[in-house]
């Protein structure tokens, strides 16, 4: 096999094939479709489809075919999680001062992070997102993020397009959102599973075509107001969610399945056990204390005949 990798969007991108001699076909076919989807609906980008268009999107306006999925995809995952993963939450990250690339946003230390108090619970935003066909329409006072959902749609289609044009087996990693398609190595893909350096980690084992992710509220963190605050929000409050969890991995069908739910799984705390076994989200939560949760199927740690990534039952990041 052959790997590579490089920076976007201020986090590890990195690839793998299993013919060497693709490698560097497989790297370009995965920057062109990273740039298709950054073209489409980055919200630091003045020139970008998304925010050219955000004046005339609160009477409605016609989007590109790949925006238009991407929306699709952040509004099924809002549906998906009940709104706990909510793709209108833009003002809210620009308010704690994420209005930039994270690469450009001041890093503070890996102290607590620090809320302010919650206040009465909102109206959720993504139900007044109408997308009718490639009509887009949203509410004046929201602003979109695409941000999560796009990158492992981005990982997805990626892996899809590389697997289908060159017909090798690859693993696309975007900060922490793995796809895979085509045929997996033998012995299927040998991930890592662990967040930062001393947490709990374990190897497992992806199927050919099965996907990854891990949101964390230790990563990607920044100083705003004289206080540390983590980029995976509450809906309901507009706020950073309580970091019941120092990580949350997703084993799933697809990235954005995975994604999706690794970050409802943030924001949902302690209930997310429950919820993941009843619904069927194979999933690795690891708590403040270091102490590990698993549901739904996720291998005990030298299980080596369970080591696979489970299909989930229902439905599906770095967060």
């Amino acid at each position: 096999m052959e790997s590579t990798s490089w920076t976007v969007w201020g986090l590890e991108a990195s690839i793998t094939v299993t013919e060497p001699s693709l490698a560097s076909a497989a790297e370009l076919v995965v920057r062109e479709e990273i740039a298709g989807v950054d073209d489409a609906c980055s919200r630091f980008r003045e020139d970008s489809e998304l925010v050219r268009l955000q004046p005339r999107l609160s009477s409605g306006a016609t989007v590109s075919p790949l925006l238009a999925m991407l929306v699709e995809s952040a509004l099924d995952a809002a549906a998906w999680t009940d709104g706990d993963v909510d793709p209108t939450l833009g003002r809210d990250l620009e308010a704690l001062g994420y209005d930039r690339d994270l690469a450009e946003v001041r890093l503070g230390p890996r102290g607590a992070v620090i809320h302010d108090p919650r206040g009465q619970q909102r109206s959720t935003g993504w139900s007044q997102v109408r997308l009718v066909g490639r009509k887009l329409s949203v509410p004046e006072h929201l602003r979109l993020d695409l941000g999560a959902t796009a990158k492992a749609v981005a990982a997805d289609l990626a892996a899809q397009r590389v697997a289908a044009e060159l017909g090798c087996g690859i693993l696309v990693s975007l900060g922490g959102d793995i796809a895979t398609a085509g045929p997996a190595p033998e012995g299927g893909w040998q991930v890592l599973v662990q967040d930062l350096p001393g947490d709990p980690r374990q190897q497992v084992t992806l199927r050919a075509g099965h996907a990854m992710a891990t949101s964390s509220t230790q990563k990607r963190r920044w100083q705003h107001a004289g206080r540390t605050v983590h980029h995976i929000l509450d809906p309901r409050f507009g706020l950073p969610a309580d970091p019941v969890w120092r990580s949350v991995s997703v084993a799933a069908p697809s990235c954005l399945l995975a994604n999706t739910f690794s970050t409802a799984g943030i924001v949902r705390g302690f209930a997310a056990v429950e919820w993941f076994d009843r619904v069927g989200v194979s999933a690795r939560l690891v708590d403040v204390r270091g102490r590990v949760s698993t549901t739904a199927g996720w291998p005990e740690d030298g299980n080596q005949d369970e080591r696979e990534s489970m299909p989930m039952k229902g439905g599906e990041s770095d967060g």
